[in-house]
């Protein structure tokens, strides 16, 4: 499809077997500044409808043709809106409320943290400054082969810890680097983001392998104005 091609909330959506519904909203990445899926309901039904990726989609205009049979349409993913962040940020020819966005947020300028080495000195754009060992990795993961979702809660070794406020993401290469807390964690109002090298499993929430205090004395990430 065009990054041009527009799509009408209120279109039908057919499958190539018959109608499946209609389009009530989109879903952006706002760090691409994107338009990743469609969100198709069944007329006259109220509810999540179903995710439909933009690949899916062959033609648009006053009628939104897929490339997928009705069975195949209603075993795409649910489009529960606890994933992702109502309205987004941006110039988009879109309402507020015809709008669901990723919940990413992206580096800032200066975002990207010191790597630290084996003698304890962290490097940060290859200059070597004198800092206590960190805990961090610089593993950086495909924002598509990330499962961390919204809400979910994130433990330390040693206790929970808060929820999932969303992913941060190198609007450079689209790489996940860190995960970031909601507000109502242990530490106030501070930022939290940590690095996603410190994920260990993804399995009724989000575990890590730090300790709360671990997680505490991590260095802030700058995210980038989304505004």
């Amino acid at each position: 499809m065009s990054e041009n091609t527009e799509f009408i909330i209120g279109s039908n959506v057919s499958c190539s077997d018959g109608t499946c519904g209609e389009l009530r909203r989109v879903v952006v990445d706002p760090v691409a500044r994107t338009l990743t899926h469609l969100v198709v309901e069944a007329k006259h039904r109220t509810g999540m409808g179903h995710l439909v990726p933009i690949d899916l989609v062959s033609s648009s205009g006053a009628e939104i043709n897929l490339n997928c049979t009705v069975t195949q349409f209603e075993n795409l993913e649910d489009a529960e809106e606890t994933q992702f962040l109502s309205g987004a940020y941006g110039p988009w020819d879109y309402k507020q409320d015809q709008m669901l966005s990723h919940p990413y947020y992206g580096l800032g300028m200066s975002g990207m943290i010191g790597t630290s080495t084996m003698d304890g000195t962290s490097t940060m754009d290859g200059v070597g400054v004198n800092a206590s060992p960190q805990v961090i990795v610089s593993d950086r993961v495909p924002v598509g082969e990330v499962t961390v979702r919204r809400g979910e809660p994130v433990r330390a070794t040693d206790g929970s810890i808060g929820q999932v406020q969303g992913l941060v993401v190198d609007p450079h290469d689209h790489h996940v680097t860190h995960v970031l807390l909601n507000e109502g964690h242990l530490w106030g109002k501070k930022q939290v983001a940590i690095p996603i090298g410190a994920v260990t499993g993804v399995n009724d929430g989000i575990s890590l392998n730090l300790t709360k205090d671990e997680v505490g004395d991590l260095p802030p990430v700058e995210l980038a104005d989304q505004g």
